[in-house]
């Protein structure tokens, strides 16, 4: 077998664990959410949200992008047989993450109050933001258990985790709510993080680790230069989630907490058939990429490939989002969310846009450029601020939406710039034809949207197929006709009549 074709074949398994696992628990998700929907309300999703965003928001400070750094480090060591480096590097991850945590929960318990009028304008949530705490030392530890599975590319291994943490959480999660409703959500949020650290430990143990004695001085030291990577993580999931969080805040003043949930659950249906590819491409793809960060033609190669696959994969789920967006809200919210699905059809052009963009993205990480890549994400995420507090003045909270898309239009644009100037990446041709595609897709199926729905859905749909049986058969050409995967496929009757 070709090395491209090892390198799609191992794309492809990867997003298939990972992805099939991610989409798994994607449903387990929905399940809960419309559980909440039911029980707790726009306003309740809206609660989960902000909870989210707050723990997303410090759960950056205080873990120092240490899972992201010590991931680049492991996977190096992987990568040159080091048993003790990684050995070393994993006390070293575990002691600090710890350590942070503690600092973490310590002072948002103290500050607590000033948190939650910040974040909701008022000290009724006090209480709930201190908890908080709580989930940062958990979010730190499982953190340090998540980047050894990673980095060790352990692809099953996470797959399972996710699954199975997500099922357990969901139904944990779901008796809060109909315990106690609203007041619940907090706990819910909470027990998930627990869950799946729970199970990541596990897996984690039965990783074999070389017994190598180091001191906490040591530990402080060598976490010192895993820190100094690790800020550049820190800042960029700072800006990320300090956006979400400030986007949260900005519509809970202007407009209420019910709008901050018709948005969240907008976003969350948009990224629901992406981010199995998203997942995959953190689990396995940044690993595989930095092993190879010193062979810039190796690295262009492994770009183009997984820009060609994450697109074959994600385009037709992508193009039926969006055109079966009315019946999927109400399936899986309910009536009280029907504004959802004029944000949708912006969320979902942008997140077609971040599967473009982020094959691109893992260059900078992968070469370790730490400035470069803090400069990359203040540029877009400064934007995108911009961006949303424009058209949410303009359009209200649909503008919000908007913001999405056009940051990530322009993202493309200066992302595509800094891979040229690393590595001198092109687009491939598969990869210029596959991306042309899908904007013309997309164009062509979001002016479905304003025919009346009957046509919408059939035109829609069938279109859906067809993209889908095309996806299928460039998947096939691209693994061969020898591989496993492609004689499973070109088994099956329609798919065999596309290579007569």
């Amino acid at each position: 077998m070709s090395e491209d074709k090892e390198n799609y074949s191992r794309i492809i398994k990867s997003s298939s664990l990972i992805g099939g696992a991610q989409g798994v628990s994607i449903l387990i998700g929905l399940m809960r959410v419309k559980f909440a929907a039911l029980l707790i309300g726009a306003s309740g999703i809206g609660l989960i949200s902000a909870y989210q965003s707050v723990l997303q928001l410090l759960g950056s400070v205080f873990g120092l992008g240490l899972r992201s750094s010590s991931v680049r480090e492991i996977s190096l060591a992987v990568a040159n047989d080091d048993v003790e480096q990684i050995s070393r590097t994993v006390v070293t991850l575990r002691r600090m993450s710890l350590l942070l945590g503690l600092c973490g929960a310590v002072i948002v318990v103290v500050f607590s109050g000033y948190i939650s009028e910040v974040s909701f304008d008022s000290r009724q949530y006090s209480g709930e933001v201190a908890l908080i705490g709580f989930g940062i030392l958990l979010t730190n530890m499982l953190g340090a258990e998540m980047a050894l599975i990673q980095g060790m590319r352990r692809i099953a291994e996470l797959a399972k985790i996710k699954l199975v943490a997500a099922l357990v959480g969901a139904l944990i999660s779901i008796f809060i709510y109909v315990s106690l409703g609203q007041s619940g959500v907090i706990y819910a949020l909470l027990s998930m993080v627990l869950v799946e650290l729970f199970f990541a430990r596990w897996y984690s143990r039965r990783i074999s680790l070389k017994a190598v004695k180091v001191s906490w001085r040591e530990s402080i030291s060598a976490g010192g230069g895993m820190a100094r990577l690790g800020v550049a993580f820190m800042y960029s999931g700072l800006l990320t989630t300090g956006v979400a969080y400030a986007t949260r805040v900005i519509v809970v003043r202007e407009i209420d907490l019910v709008a901050v949930g018709i948005f969240s659950a907008a976003y969350a249906l948009s990224g629901m058939l992406v981010n199995f590819v998203l997942g995959a491409m953190a689990s396995d793809y940044y690993p595989s990429l930095t092993a190879v960060s010193s062979d810039h033609q190796k690295m262009r190669d492994l770009v183009n490939q997984q820009t060609e696959i994450g697109l074959l994969l994600a385009l037709p789920g992508v193009l039926g989002t969006l055109i079966a967006s009315p019946i999927l809200i109400k399936l899986l919210y309910s009536s009280e969310f029907w504004q959802a699905e004029l944000l949708l059809r912006w969320f979902i052009m942008g997140c077609m846009l971040r599967v473009i963009t982020w094959p691109m993205g893992y260059i900078v990480l992968a070469v370790g450029a730490v400035k470069l890549y803090g400069v990359t994400q203040t540029v877009f995420n400064v934007l995108h601020m911009l961006l949303i507090c424009l058209f949410l003045g303009l359009w209200g909270v649909e503008g919000v939406a908007f913001a999405f898309l056009m940051a990530y239009a322009v993202h493309v644009v200066f992302i595509y710039s800094v891979a040229r100037y690393l590595i001198e990446f092109r687009w491939s041709d598969g990869a210029k034809a596959l991306v042309a595609l899908s904007f013309a897709l997309m164009a062509v199926f979001s002016a479905l949207s304003f025919l009346p729905i009957i046509w919408r859905l059939v035109l829609g749909l069938s279109g859906t197929v067809l993209v889908g049986l095309y996806c299928v058969r460039e998947l096939v050409i691209r693994l061969g006709a020898e591989h496993r995967i492609s004689q499973q496929l070109v088994s099956l009757p329609i798919v065999r009549i596309l290579f007569r």
